[in-house]
């Protein structure tokens, strides 16, 4: 098979390129990557040297793509499948890697940010830098939740590189810094994105993990839809 995907199934930025790989049924090897076993972190090293994951290989041309946007822009390039995750059209194009770029870099990184803290050892957190977290994230909320606005996607009508980058980063920042009575599209996306197929695989392949994620509140793997709602196609 020539891809090999790098990864791990609790990995918020590996879901994102899974989300890709699974929207258009791209067959790939699934190689799991514990950064805590030694054996594995150095086969991997190998492969990628900053031992940092999603990785995608592409033995068939010769080719190690790095981190998740990027994956995702070489699926599109030359292993396209049905959905096409970011325009021809220049104008929706830059538009969408510029929304990749706030949920990623508002939502999605100071989420981690966050949940990282919780792991530090006793005395060494730094709760002035979560405070800042969750400020960001709060203000990036307010953004996303004018942008999306009544469409099904943040792009409009089209599933792309945005949806797989919001699917993880609002998922899990809902753990640690919950939706308001502000919010009314945000939650409505997020339901849309977990009914979405490719989307509920990876919530179902990552649940088992689910308990070592160190936060009390885990993340949710089915809409809190109203009755009647339909999610988007």
């Amino acid at each position: 098979m020539s891809l090999k995907l790098y990864y791990h199934p609790l990995a918020s930025f590996c879901w994102k390129a899974l989300i890709a790989l699974y929207e258009n049924d791209t067959q790939f090897e699934p190689i799991v990557v514990d950064l805590a076993d030694a054996t594995s972190r150095q086969n991997f090293a190998k492969v990628w040297p900053l031992a940092r994951f999603p990785v995608l290989h592409d033995e068939a041309r010769g080719r190690t793509i790095a981190e998740a946007t990027t994956i995702i822009e070489y699926l599109d390039a030359f292993h396209p499948g049905p959905t096409s995750f970011i325009s021809i059209d220049p104008e929706r194009a830059w538009q969408t890697r510029m929304w990749d770029r706030v949920f990623d870099h508002y939502i999605h990184e100071p989420m981690q940010k966050i949940v990282t803290d919780r792991i530090r050892p006793d005395g060494q957190g730094d709760a002035y830098g979560v405070d800042q977290a969750k400020a960001l994230i709060r203000e990036a909320y307010a953004i996303a939740e004018r942008e999306i606005g009544s469409k099904p996607w943040t792009m409009g009508s089209d599933f792309s590189l945005v949806d797989c980058a919001a699917a993880p980063a609002l998922i899990y920042a809902e753990t640690v810094v919950p939706f308001d009575a502000a919010h009314q599209n945000l939650p409505a996306y997020l339901d849309r994105l977990i009914a979405r197929p490719s989307f509920a695989r990876v919530l179902r392949e990552a649940e088992p993990y689910f308990k070592f994620f160190p936060v009390e509140t885990k993340p949710r793997t089915t809409p809190r839809a109203a009755a009647g709602r339909q999610p988007a196609k």
